[in-house]
């Protein structure tokens, strides 16, 4: 048996599938470290790893496959899926990852993994011929990224993710919406989608949906505005500028 070749199987993969493979834990743990020695496989983190490409010299995982593998309930998110789906206006090397249980952040091969605490598990897909990879649906992750957006990514990168989407299923949107139960959720999405409305092709009755779950009190979009303009119709403060973030001005993101 050549064990390299067997776990080429397994983008990511543990101890388990390696003692699977022989008849006693020493003897598989030897010949996982003489790979690794051999620099054949890699350790990722405790109890997670990956071969090494005979061909290019990189992990055969990649970070989204990675991310998945970390804990038995983690998924992509955030910017991260966005970047999934092609859509992130640039590469960040922060990899969001919800999960029912906490992990601490580490760093492997160029990329910071963060824990972000998962509410939900609603909305999670693994799409066909991904990997195994398992990933926010495409109306999660704009409500994910709205929802923190003063955490991850900021104001004018959500935005533009959230713009690029196209032919979005809207009640699925206000499922996930709902499922928070969060006013303030419905205030922030209901007013960047009717500021881009045209843009994202969304329906009258989404934002007016989103409208009647506002309630009464007057919020700010997001930190740090400095030249701020306000909203009768969602009562919230926005950067004057807004539409312009889309575009490269950074001064609010």
């Amino acid at each position: 048996m050549n064990l390299y070749y067997e776990l080429l199987r397994y983008p990511v993969f543990s101890m388990k599938e390696v003692k699977s493979l022989y008849s006693s834990e020493r003897t598989a743990r030897a010949a996982l470290e003489k790979l690794l020695r051999r620099n054949m496989v890699v350790k990722i983190r405790n109890g997670l790893y990956s071969c090494i490409s005979g061909e290019n010299g990189g992990t055969v995982a990649n970070r989204f496959q990675i991310a998945t593998a970390i804990t038995p309930t983690s998924y992509v998110s955030h910017h991260t899926a966005f970047e999934y789906y092609g859509v992130a206006d640039q590469v960040f090397y922060d990899v969001y990852v919800s999960s029912e249980t906490r992990f601490h952040d580490f760093f492997f091969d160029g990329y910071t993994y963060h824990f972000v605490k998962s509410q939900t598990d609603d909305g999670v897909v693994m799409p066909e011929f991904s990997g195994g990879i398992k990933v926010t649906d495409k109306e999660r992750t704009i409500v994910d990224s709205i929802k923190d957006i003063n955490k991850i990514a900021g104001l004018e990168e959500v935005i533009e993710c959230v713009t690029s989407m196209v032919n979005i299923n809207e009640r699925r949107l206000l499922k996930y919406i709902e499922a928070y139960n969060n006013p303030f959720l419905y205030q922030k999405t209901g007013f960047i989608l009717s500021e881009y409305q045209a843009e994202m092709s969304v329906s009258d009755s989404l934002i007016n949906e989103c409208k009647t779950r506002v309630g009464c009190v007057k919020r700010y979009l997001t930190n740090g505005i400095t030249d701020p303009a306000y909203s009768s119709d969602w009562r919230i403060v926005y950067p004057r500028n807004l539409k312009s973030l889309k575009n490269g001005v950074t001064e609010y993101a």
